[in-house]
Protein backbone atom coordinates (compact mmCIF):
# COMPACT_ATOMS: atom_id res chain seq x y z
CA UNK A 1 0.00 0.00 0.00
CA UNK A 2 1.59 3.30 -1.29
CA UNK A 3 1.36 6.37 1.37
CA UNK A 4 0.45 10.14 0.37
CA UNK A 5 1.84 12.81 2.61
CA UNK A 6 1.60 16.44 2.22
CA UNK A 7 2.52 19.01 4.61
CA UNK A 8 2.21 22.73 4.44
CA UNK A 9 4.37 24.96 6.28
CA UNK A 10 4.15 29.09 6.69
CA UNK A 11 6.60 31.02 8.45
CA UNK A 12 5.01 34.79 9.28
CA UNK A 13 7.14 36.91 11.42
CA UNK A 14 4.88 38.55 14.25
CA UNK A 15 6.08 42.04 15.21
CA UNK A 16 2.77 42.99 17.27
CA UNK A 17 4.52 42.10 20.92
CA UNK A 18 7.40 43.91 20.86
CA UNK A 19 10.52 42.25 19.61
CA UNK A 20 10.23 40.10 15.87
CA UNK A 21 9.22 36.23 16.75
CA UNK A 22 8.32 33.77 13.47
CA UNK A 23 5.53 31.65 14.12
CA UNK A 24 4.90 28.47 12.31
CA UNK A 25 1.17 27.88 10.68
CA UNK A 26 1.00 24.40 9.25
CA UNK A 27 -1.38 21.65 8.13
CA UNK A 28 -0.19 18.25 6.84
CA UNK A 29 -2.53 14.92 5.26
CA UNK A 30 -0.99 11.86 5.61
CA UNK A 31 1.88 10.51 7.58
CA UNK A 32 3.86 13.44 7.44
CA UNK A 33 3.74 15.65 10.76
CA UNK A 34 5.81 18.87 12.31
CA UNK A 35 7.18 18.38 15.58
CA UNK A 36 7.20 21.46 18.33
CA UNK A 37 8.66 24.86 17.43
CA UNK A 38 11.62 25.51 19.41
CA UNK A 39 13.40 28.87 19.93
CA UNK A 40 16.71 27.72 21.32
CA UNK A 41 18.16 30.80 19.57
CA UNK A 42 16.23 33.72 19.50
CA UNK A 43 12.22 33.91 18.92
CA UNK A 44 12.90 35.30 15.91
CA UNK A 45 14.66 31.97 14.49
CA UNK A 46 11.99 28.99 14.74
CA UNK A 47 13.41 25.53 14.56
CA UNK A 48 11.53 22.78 13.49
CA UNK A 49 11.37 18.56 13.03
CA UNK A 50 9.80 16.93 10.42
CA UNK A 51 8.81 13.84 11.19
CA UNK A 52 7.75 10.72 9.01
CA UNK A 53 6.09 7.56 10.97
CA UNK A 54 6.50 5.26 8.38
CA UNK A 55 10.41 5.67 8.58
CA UNK A 56 10.71 5.94 4.92
CA UNK A 57 9.27 5.48 1.62
CA UNK A 58 8.69 2.72 -1.01
CA UNK A 59 7.22 2.43 -4.44
CA UNK A 60 4.40 4.50 -5.05
CA UNK A 61 5.05 6.57 -1.59
CA UNK A 62 4.41 10.31 -2.18
CA UNK A 63 5.38 13.29 0.06
CA UNK A 64 5.02 16.98 -0.80
CA UNK A 65 6.32 19.64 1.34
CA UNK A 66 5.05 23.06 1.14
CA UNK A 67 7.11 25.82 2.63
CA UNK A 68 6.61 29.18 2.95
CA UNK A 69 8.55 31.79 4.32
CA UNK A 70 7.39 35.19 4.76
CA UNK A 71 8.78 38.46 4.93
CA UNK A 72 11.28 38.98 8.04
CA UNK A 73 10.50 35.20 9.34
CA UNK A 74 13.66 32.89 10.05
CA UNK A 75 12.89 29.19 10.04
CA UNK A 76 15.42 26.20 10.21
CA UNK A 77 14.29 22.30 9.49
CA UNK A 78 15.54 19.40 10.18
CA UNK A 79 14.54 15.75 10.11
CA UNK A 80 15.41 13.18 13.49
CA UNK A 81 16.86 10.68 11.30
CA UNK A 82 18.21 9.77 7.34
CA UNK A 83 15.14 9.90 5.29
CA UNK A 84 14.96 6.52 3.64
CA UNK A 85 13.95 5.07 0.08
CA UNK A 86 13.62 1.33 0.39
CA UNK A 87 13.86 -0.98 -2.02
CA UNK A 88 10.92 -1.27 -4.50
CA UNK A 89 8.88 -3.67 -7.49
CA UNK A 90 8.80 -0.81 -10.31
CA UNK A 91 6.66 1.64 -9.11
CA UNK A 92 8.97 5.19 -8.07
CA UNK A 93 8.70 6.89 -4.01
CA UNK A 94 8.68 10.16 -4.50
CA UNK A 95 9.65 13.57 -2.12
CA UNK A 96 9.18 17.14 -3.55
CA UNK A 97 9.83 20.43 -1.64
CA UNK A 98 8.99 22.98 -3.09
CA UNK A 99 9.95 26.32 -0.90
CA UNK A 100 9.41 30.36 -1.37
CA UNK A 101 11.05 32.88 0.85
CA UNK A 102 9.53 36.34 0.42
CA UNK A 103 12.12 39.46 0.79
CA UNK A 104 14.19 39.52 3.93
CA UNK A 105 13.43 35.73 4.16
CA UNK A 106 15.85 33.69 5.89
CA UNK A 107 15.71 29.51 5.47
CA UNK A 108 18.22 26.96 7.01
CA UNK A 109 17.12 24.04 5.24
CA UNK A 110 19.43 21.34 7.37
CA UNK A 111 17.81 17.73 6.70
CA UNK A 112 19.92 14.17 8.42
CA UNK A 113 21.01 12.37 5.23
CA UNK A 114 19.39 10.71 2.47
CA UNK A 115 19.58 6.98 1.65
CA UNK A 116 18.74 4.98 -1.34
CA UNK A 117 18.60 1.51 -0.47
CA UNK A 118 19.53 -1.46 -2.70
CA UNK A 119 16.92 -1.93 -5.22
CA UNK A 120 14.89 1.38 -5.06
CA UNK A 121 13.71 3.43 -7.20
CA UNK A 122 13.62 7.03 -5.88
CA UNK A 123 13.07 10.65 -6.76
CA UNK A 124 13.83 13.85 -4.18
CA UNK A 125 13.37 16.89 -5.82
CA UNK A 126 13.76 20.36 -4.22
CA UNK A 127 12.72 23.65 -5.15
CA UNK A 128 13.32 27.08 -3.95
CA UNK A 129 12.72 30.13 -4.90
CA UNK A 130 14.09 33.37 -3.06
CA UNK A 131 13.05 36.88 -3.85
CA UNK A 132 15.20 39.87 -3.68
CA UNK A 133 16.83 40.10 -0.25
CA UNK A 134 16.19 36.63 1.20
CA UNK A 135 18.76 34.23 2.27
CA UNK A 136 19.05 30.58 2.70
CA UNK A 137 21.43 27.64 3.53
CA UNK A 138 21.06 24.40 2.64
CA UNK A 139 22.79 20.58 2.27
CA UNK A 140 21.91 17.72 0.80
CA UNK A 141 23.74 14.71 1.49
CA UNK A 142 23.14 10.98 -0.18
CA UNK A 143 24.16 7.60 0.73
CA UNK A 144 23.90 4.85 -1.61
CA UNK A 145 23.27 1.43 0.06
CA UNK A 146 24.37 0.54 3.55
CA UNK A 147 28.10 -0.55 2.39
CA UNK A 148 29.22 -0.84 6.43
CA UNK A 149 26.72 -3.57 6.57
CA UNK A 150 27.56 -4.99 2.88
CA UNK A 151 24.19 -3.74 1.37
CA UNK A 152 25.54 -2.49 -1.78
CA UNK A 153 23.80 -0.55 -4.26
CA UNK A 154 23.77 -3.07 -6.99
CA UNK A 155 20.53 -2.65 -8.75
CA UNK A 156 17.81 0.67 -8.30
CA UNK A 157 17.54 3.97 -9.45
CA UNK A 158 17.72 7.06 -7.48
CA UNK A 159 16.83 10.93 -8.94
CA UNK A 160 18.44 14.10 -7.35
CA UNK A 161 17.34 17.67 -7.85
CA UNK A 162 18.21 20.80 -6.20
CA UNK A 163 17.14 23.81 -7.98
CA UNK A 164 17.01 27.90 -7.76
CA UNK A 165 15.30 29.31 -10.50
CA UNK A 166 17.52 31.35 -12.48
CA UNK A 167 20.32 30.96 -10.85
CA UNK A 168 21.53 27.10 -10.15
CA UNK A 169 20.27 23.57 -10.91
CA UNK A 170 22.18 20.05 -9.96
CA UNK A 171 20.24 17.06 -11.39
CA UNK A 172 21.52 13.48 -11.17
CA UNK A 173 20.35 10.13 -12.10
CA UNK A 174 22.61 7.29 -10.63
CA UNK A 175 21.72 4.27 -11.95
CA UNK A 176 23.45 1.23 -9.70
CA UNK A 177 24.37 -0.64 -13.32
CA UNK A 178 26.43 3.26 -14.28
CA UNK A 179 30.28 1.69 -13.01
CA UNK A 180 31.42 4.92 -15.16
CA UNK A 181 29.40 7.07 -12.91
CA UNK A 182 29.68 5.05 -10.00
CA UNK A 183 33.39 4.19 -10.09
CA UNK A 184 35.45 5.91 -12.81
CA UNK A 185 37.70 9.27 -11.35
CA UNK A 186 34.96 11.82 -13.57
CA UNK A 187 32.17 10.37 -11.24
CA UNK A 188 31.84 8.80 -8.09
CA UNK A 189 35.64 7.43 -7.97
CA UNK A 190 34.14 4.47 -6.28
CA UNK A 191 32.76 6.28 -2.82
CA UNK A 192 29.43 5.58 -1.82
CA UNK A 193 28.64 9.38 -0.01
CA UNK A 194 27.79 12.51 -1.82
CA UNK A 195 26.71 16.15 0.08
CA UNK A 196 26.26 19.17 -1.30
CA UNK A 197 26.07 22.31 0.58
CA UNK A 198 25.02 25.70 -0.77
CA UNK A 199 24.21 29.22 0.06
CA UNK A 200 22.09 31.57 -1.79
CA UNK A 201 20.46 34.68 -1.77
CA UNK A 202 17.70 36.53 -3.91
CA UNK A 203 18.50 39.25 -6.37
Amino acid sequence: MAWKGSLALDYRCDRLRGAPRTVLYDRHDGPLRVLASLYPETPSICHNVLVHPPGGLVGGDVLDIDLTVGEGAHALVTTPGATRFYRSTGATATQRLRATLAEGARLEWLPLETIAYNGCVGENLMRFSLAPGAEMIGWDVLALGLPASDQAFARGRFTQCVELPDRWRERGVIDALDARLLDSPLGWAGHRVLGTAWFAAGS
